[in-house]
This record gives structure tokens, sequence and C-alpha cells, in this order.
């Protein structure tokens, strides 16, 4: 992902904390928000120390049969002493980098459960509790 250095999240961000950007063909949901409960960005009254903000992408692929691969990523950025969190220009693409490499991992982990299973439904070795496919009415 390219970084835009005219933004100070290094892309667009609405007013709601929200961008969506395009990243090896795939559109991301990007989202950006503090863990305070307030709209006001201020100290927490107990610890003093101002919220931290957590950037997430995330993107789902749709495919035959109702099959869905998704991506997530998750990047929180920790205030810095009293002051509060300043815009980190690249947690968007960490995030967004995140969110894809979860996406390649979770379609390695579903062409591996596919292969143990043959096209009649038996197990090729993979475990499982299934009962025969003969045996049930």
């Amino acid at each position: 992902m390219d970084i835009d250095p005219t933004q100070p999240w290094g892309t667009a961000i609405d007013y709601a904390g929200r961008a969506t950007v395009i990243e090896d063909g795939h559109t991301i949901h990007v989202n950006v928000g503090d863990s305070s409960l307030s709209t006001v960005i201020q100290p927490d009254s107990i610890t003093g120390r101002h919220p931290s903000v957590t950037v997430t992408a995330q993107f789902t692929e749709t495919g035959e049969n109702a099959t869905v691969l998704r991506g997530y990523g998750r990047i929180t950025i920790d205030p810095a002493g009293a002051d509060p969190v300043l815009p980190d220009p690249t947690a968007v693409q960490r995030a967004v980098a995140a969110a894809l490499a979860d996406f390649r991992a979770n379609t390695g982990a579903y062409a591996a459960l596919c292969a143990q299973w043959t096209t009649d439904g038996e197990s090729d070795g993979g475990s499982s509790d299934a009962s025969d496919p003969e045996a049930t009415v």
C-alpha cells in the first residue's frame, strides 16, 4: 500500500474514522478509533493516560456455494506518556498488510482442509467425526 504523505494516517480517513483502500485486488475496509467510551479525547480519570488508538483492516471474498474467506488485521497504538496518540502514517499500511497475511493464511488452511477430502466425501486421512455416508439416511 502506498502511503499518502499529505494525510496524517497515510490515507484519507472520513469523519467517523473509516477508509476504503484497494490492495492486491481486494477492497479493504479500514477503521481508526480510540478505546475510550467518550467522544471527548481526554485522559482517563483513573490512569491519567489518553486512550490507545486501534486501526483495523478487514475484507471478505466470496465464491461459489456461499464460500467466504476473510482477512483481518489490527494495529494498536499506545500513547507516549501523558500525551495523546499522534497519527501514525504507517498504521493503516501495517493493518492492511496484516489483513492480507491473514487472508493468505486462511486461504492456505482452507485449501489444506479441502485437500483432505476426496470427491466422494471420504477422508484422505484427516481426522473427522463424520459418520459413514452410506449408513446415513
